[in-house]
């Protein structure tokens, strides 16, 4: 096996990474609030809406956005990489990891119509590679 990791396998990796980072921006974050005493452990609404400053609902839409959208981005890489077909998807595998993390972060600064467009255009980078892996890999497009 080679020490190397291949592009997709970087990807996967990298977008595991970060939904960890962003787990433990949350934990940081709600740590702060109980520790300073402006917030009981216990009283933190699951969407994060009763935060300081909306950043804790941002921060748990973000979080939940990466992982309602795991599974499919994970079987396209997996799918791959177990084929020995990652070739199909080392191309792009970098753009598909920072257009999620684009996402993200503009999910984090803000919800202004600019920053949600922006969000947006990160999100359809995304479907639109994963389209093209599937088109690929089912030998649909050459």
């Amino acid at each position: 096996m080679s020490s190397s990791l291949s592009p997709s396998a970087v990807a996967l990796l990298g977008l595991a990474a970060w939904m960890l980072i962003l787990l433990f921006v949350m934990v940081n974050q709600r740590g702060l609030l109980v520790l300073s005493g402006k917030m009981k452990v216990n009283a933190f609404a699951p969407d994060g809406s009763n935060t300081p400053e909306g950043f804790g609902r941002r921060l748990v839409r973000a979080h939940a956005n990466c992982v309602e959208n795991l599974p499919l981005l994970f079987a396209v890489l997996l799918y791959a990489l177990a084929t020995g077909n990652s070739a199909v998807t080392d191309g792009l595998a970098l753009l598909l990891l920072a257009a999620r993390i684009f996402q993200s972060v503009m999910h984090l600064i803000s919800t202004a119509q600019i920053f949600v467009w922006l969000r947006f255009a990160g999100f359809l980078v995304q479907l639109l590679i994963v389209a093209w892996w599937l088109l690929r890999l089912s030998g649909l497009a050459g």
